[in-house]
């Protein structure tokens, strides 16, 4: 126990603590928001109809406010960039924290790559002359330069990237409504339409929520960014748990209300990739000159949002590098810091994996979005998984030793029904997954990589599961008292 505590005191007191409050509460608005409610949407509406998108959306919404809330009681009381891989480690296992952590990193790798060849989608639009793959390098190259900055930098750019968001999807669903009552466009059905045409809200029955369930999963991919973040957060303490509270009504607002919106307006059947159910409603509202200039408008946003998921996925994926390799689960070499303190070298090889969209150039750019999706939707439930089992046994451990929970600064109020409700969903979400052709194969491979890091781990280090028994306070303790030591020092300056 003594070598991660060391492990864990370097790290703490290398990174500067420097986002604030509206960071905070911006990552994880926009960590909620991004390419799965402006374009993914389409997809699943046409897989499972109205309906079925809002129950999976909805369903999906629960699980993430249970996870979210799992996560900030883990990130208040222990404050660290590595988050749910290093918590993954010291209450459950090294072999697990180490397979958790390689797989949730991979998820950004890939997530940058979907969204990039999301972006390369919506461009060509406008520009279908010019070859895609120029637009990916532009992206990387602006990307990386992003989060060379120190990481206040990122903290800024994140904030008004949210800001965008925000404005578009009140615009989208103010609009959505006027639409819906006929106040403005030729809709005349209303609710009616939602209800009643093409075949309900349920056109393709139960099965298919079950099997959208886990594509929807891609939506919420960065929600747990406020974890990641919360080495770097000034007072984690208050700020953490104010972010983490904003989460579940924006989800409900956004995501649900954007839905019945969709639902009211376009065909189940129209809803896909090739343009985004917010810019058709937008192109629909036969609002005079706005009408004409909504489309444009709205695909900006889009590729705002994405450039913003991307710009995020650098940076957590790159933290999880560092943070591994600090406690040697990756090339030390990724743990070395630039002069600004910014892991130079964890940035370069998470941005790297950006260049995956390329092969746009070579296959249809709808069919590798999709496929990149269903892989990074394996990824992101195991780190989900990784969090709710961390939390169980955190609990577990922390009531084991005779503490308050009164002293836990933001604590889960749904223990122990929300991680373990969280675990059961997860299994469902893979266990519905086999039942679509690429989201199997993406439970086909990131299943057995995900065992066999853990395996390779476990054999080769000889890492046996926690005891809670004997985890003692001392053993975990340089992931809180140095973090609140750097937050101090920080206030006293």
């Amino acid at each position: 126990m003594s070598n991660n505590k060391n492990k864990g005191a370097s790290q703490s007191s290398s990174l500067n603590r420097s986002l604030k409050q509206r960071h905070m509460t911006m990552i994880a608005i926009g960590g909620a928001i991004g390419t799965g409610l402006f374009l993914t949407s389409g997809y699943t509406v046409n897989e499972s109809g109205p309906g079925g998108a809002m129950i999976a959306y909805g369903l999906l919404g629960i699980i993430i406010y249970f996870l979210m809330t799992s996560l900030g009681e883990m990130s208040t009381y222990m404050p660290v960039s590595g988050s749910f891989q290093t918590y993954c480690s010291r209450f459950v296992d090294p072999a697990a924290g180490f397979a958790v952590g390689w797989m949730y990193w991979l998820n950004w790798a890939l997530s940058l790559s979907a969204n990039l060849v999301a972006a390369e989608i919506i461009i060509a639009r406008y520009f279908p002359s010019v070859p895609g793959w120029i637009w990916i390098v532009l992206f990387v190259v602006v990307l990386f330069l992003l989060n060379v900055l120190d990481v206040k930098g990122y903290g800024e750019t994140e904030f008004w990237f949210a800001a965008i968001k925000v404005f578009a999807i009140i615009l989208f669903l103010t609009l959505g409504i006027l639409m819906i009552v006929g106040a403005v466009g030729d809709s005349t059905q209303g609710v009616s339409f939602f209800i009643n045409n093409n075949g309900g809200p349920f056109p393709l029955g139960g099965l298919a929520v079950v099997m959208v369930l886990f594509s929807s999963a891609y939506s919420f991919t960065g929600i747990e960014c406020v974890g990641m973040a919360s080495g770097e957060v000034e007072n984690p303490e208050k700020v953490i748990p104010k972010a983490i509270n904003t989460v579940f009504w924006r989800i409900l607002l956004f995501y649900i209300g954007g839905m019945f919106v969709i639902g009211c307006l376009i065909p189940y059947q129209q809803a896909g990739l090739d343009i985004s159910p917010f810019t058709w409603v937008f192109e629909n509202s036969n609002i005079p000159v706005f009408s004409k200039i909504a489309g444009t408008f709205m695909d900006i946003v889009i590729l705002t949002s994405i450039l913003s998921s991307s710009n995020s996925g650098i940076y957590v994926g790159s933290r999880m590098l560092w943070s591994m390799a600090l406690e040697k689960k990756a090339p030390a070499a990724l743990g070395k810091l630039s002069k600004k303190k910014i892991p130079l070298l964890a940035v370069i090889v998470t941005t790297a994996f950006g260049l995956v969209g390329l092969l746009t150039s070579f296959l249809p750019s709808d069919s590798i979005f999709v496929t990149l999706c269903a892989a990074v939707g394996i990824s992101c439930i195991i780190g989900w998984l990784a969090i709710a089992v961390s939390h169980y046994r955190f609990r577990k451990w922390y009531k084991l030793k005779g503490y308050r929970l009164e002293d836990l600064k933001c604590k889960a109020k749904f223990y122990p029904f929300g991680p373990v409700a969280t675990i059961i969903a997860m299994v469902f979400i893979i266990v519905g997954s086999l039942f679509d052709i690429e989201s199997a194969l993406s439970v086909i491979i990131g299943i057995p990589l995900t065992i066999a890091l853990f395996v390779f781990y476990k054999v080769k280090y000889k890492t046996k599961a926690v005891k809670l028994s004997e985890l003692e306070l001392s053993d975990i303790e340089d992931l809180r008292y140095q973090e609140k030591t750097d937050t101090t020092l920080m206030e006293s300056k």
